[in-house]
């Protein structure tokens, strides 16, 4: 069992702070979140709050994750970052790709696209990408980037995009992994076919065995059983160190924690207070596994 800090929501200057932390203390990976801007009205409902509604308001600050990762990756050494999750459908790929690169080299390797669709019709049509379609596109753009961070003089003439012969220079070392994001069967399907793993939401552990199980189907069926691959989990009600032993036997390898959210600290909490939150949960978790 991984340990990874997640840091949505936090204020921007104490994300160096919390990546040394999280480093000095054991922790794998910090998880990035994504979020491209908060429109006043949505036309779609949240999938992960029983009412649809957004967690966060128009001031919750954000950052975007991959220049995030590089800037965390200039304190550390050892700690990796991943998007949890980067919404794939309204970007470009190729530009993408770009960022992606540099932000891997920069970091030493040391970076994981965790990716989704996007859920708000509004982030698609007022960054110029189609909401129709939009599991074709990114299964496209999927494909896209891992052909161009493959390195090499590389072209692609697909349904949704469409260029000539390029290289993007330097190429990651190491390809990038990518972890898919997403609880519909649908989701699940393109993590089993082409992820190198699984991200999940809030849910339970008893909601995630029941995904687990069913990715491991998928996987047998699409003959990729015995490829390495990743369930990052972010488990709303198994706690402490037997709580995170039930979800390593269900198949959890990555736990995303949130350590001043168990001592009863907000999102805004000061750096200080999520410092010795990480510290403890480390001498009382991460110290057992």
């Amino acid at each position: 069992m991984k340990f990874t800090l997640s840091v949505a929501m936090s204020p921007l200057d104490q994300l160096t702070g919390l990546a040394r932390t999280a480093e000095e203390c054991g922790f794998a990976a910090v998880a990035l979140p994504d979020s491209l801007f908060y429109s006043e009205q949505v036309s779609a409902a949240y999938p992960y709050t029983p009412d649809g509604s957004r967690m966060w308001d128009a001031e919750t600050p954000w950052a975007d994750p991959l220049i995030a990762a590089a800037t965390m990756g200039a304190v550390t050494s050892r700690l990796r970052f991943y998007t949890s999750v980067l919404k794939l459908g309204p970007r470009n790929p190729v530009l993408l790709a770009r960022q992606l690169a540099s932000v891997a080299t920069l970091t030493g390797d040391r970076f994981g696209l965790g990716i989704g669709l996007g859920w708000a019709p509004e982030e698609f049509e007022w960054c110029g990408a189609p909401y129709a379609k939009r599991g074709a596109r990114v299964d496209e753009a999927i494909e896209v980037l891992r052909l161009i961070l493959g390195g090499g003089m590389v072209e692609y003439h697909g349904e949704f995009f469409d260029f000539d012969r390029l290289q993007m220079s330097p190429a990651p070392a190491h390809p990038v992994p990518i972890y898919v994001g997403g609880h519909t069967d649908a989701a699940l399907r393109r993590a089993a076919r082409v992820g190198d793993g699984w991200a999940s939401a809030m849910m339970t552990l008893e909601e995630l065995r029941t995904t687990i199980d069913r990715l491991a189907e998928l996987r047998a069926s699409f003959g990729r059983s015995e490829v390495p691959f990743e369930v990052q989990a972010v488990c709303v009600d198994r706690f402490g160190v037997s709580g995170y032993r039930e979800q390593a036997e269900i198949g959890v390898t990555d736990a995303i924690v949130v350590p001043w959210l168990f001592d009863g600290h907000g999102f805004d909490a000061d750096l200080r207070t999520k410092q010795d939150s990480i510290r403890r949960f480390a001498d009382q978790v991460i110290g057992e596994f």
